[in-house]
């Protein structure tokens, strides 16, 4: 795999660190996950191939111990607020003079400066701040987050994996390590680039929900069918949209043009008519194989029984019976494989690692007894 061979250790967290280590251990790489000690359960979900280690960071030979992982692998990837390793001595500055070639990851909602870089929040407050959030959300509706995804998923996890794969990379070249500072107001702002590149075109012109792409036209929009599904219809360019006019049976002749944005309400009332005519499966039969960018909303039951997803493998199954997506992308060589295994109890690889890693059976021994680590193999086979 792409990644094989790299050593990440995880400092446990919510979302969007966990989904960061998942991308890197499904390409490949060791990810250890660093829990704390007598906690109840793991919160993390997104735990895949990953191993967790135990330890009570409220003692010096517990600091120490994580100082002694970290400066043994090639990623740290920590998702405290500013300021939390450093007053344990394990910030960037005290671990790249142990191992100058140690990439140090920091993912957190504000970044590392600035005068929010210790305040709290979460994807909603960072959506916020980008500038992204005021432009979600239906006409006349206030603005509405889509999910947790745009800033605690695309711009924290995802881009924090892509700094961590560019450091990499770059470290072949230069040998040495680096802090890789990744903020999710910033993420979610360069995820969103492409609207604020294109506010000079006019797109962007209406209010919010009036717009071509947010809801406010009637060729890119979701329509209830006569069972309570949806279709999803994205039919900008004219060609496309002529296919969508056909499919429902429509003259173009007999309607406004398409661009005419005073007519926009009245084709989506037309559109919410005729769609709630039939099933969704007949509007699927209408639409598969044409050009009229037309398709159902599937729901997560759904997904993995469609004929393209099928004939992909998109969707997996773990040893639990759970489904979740596959990797993406799809590298032609060295493709991810995605552990199929149950996700680690908290502490269920903690001597295997601390082996690895140098730690001797006695001295692992005796910080079992002193509380200083947490091991729970056996936890895990019940």
């Amino acid at each position: 795999m792409a990644l094989a061979g790299v050593r990440v250790i995880e400092l446990a967290g919510l979302a969007p660190a966990p989904f960061c280590g998942m991308i890197l251990a499904d390409f490949g790489a060791k990810v250890i996950r660093v829990d704390r000690t007598h906690a109840a359960m793991a919160m993390d979900t997104q735990a895949r191939g990953k191993r967790s280690v135990a330890i009570n960071l409220k003692t010096p030979q517990g600091v120490d111990t994580l100082r002694r992982l970290c400066v043994q692998s090639d990623v740290v990837l920590e998702p405290y607020r500013k300021g939390v390793m450093e007053k344990l001595g394990l910030g960037p500055e005290q671990l790249l003079k142990e191992n100058p070639r140690l990439i140090y990851a920091r993912l957190t909602g504000y970044g590392q400066r600035g005068c929010y870089a210790t305040t709290a929040g979460h994807d909603i407050n960072y959506l916020a701040m980008s500038g992204l959030l005021s432009k979600l959300g239906r006409s006349g509706e206030k603005p509405c987050a889509p999910l947790n995804l745009v800033a605690d998923f695309a711009g924290g996890g995802l881009t924090c994996a892509l700094g961590i794969v560019l450091a990499l990379l770059e470290r072949t070249t230069s040998g040495k390590g680096q802090v890789i500072d990744a903020s999710m107001v910033e993420g979610a702002a360069y995820v969103g680039s492409f609207i604020w590149k294109s506010r000079s075109t006019g797109i962007w012109d209406r209010c919010r929900g009036e717009n071509m792409l947010d809801s406010g036209a009637p060729f890119y929009d979701t329509y209830q069918t006569s069972d309570g599904k949806y279709m999803a219809v994205g039919a900008i360019e004219p060609q496309f949209y002529r296919r969508l006019l056909e499919g429902l049976g429509l003259d173009a002749g007999e309607l406004p043009p398409q661009m005419s944005f005073s007519d926009w309400p009245l084709l989506k009332q037309i559109f919410t008519e005729r769609f709630a005519s039939r099933t969704q499966t007949d509007w699927s039969s209408v639409f598969d194989g044409t050009d009229a960018c037309v398709t159902p909303v599937l729901s997560f039951d759904e997904v993995s029984s469609h004929p393209h997803n099928q004939e992909r493998g998109s969707f997996i199954t773990d040893s639990q019976g759970e489904e979740s997506p596959q990797p993406a992308p799809v590298l032609s060589r060295t493709p991810a494989e995605p552990c199929l295994a149950h996700n680690p109890v908290i502490g269920e690889h903690t001597r295997p690692v601390l082996e690895e890693y140098g730690f001797g059976s006695a001295e692992i021994d005796e910080m079992l007894a002193a509380g200083v680590i947490e091991s729970n193999a056996a936890k895990a086979k019940l």
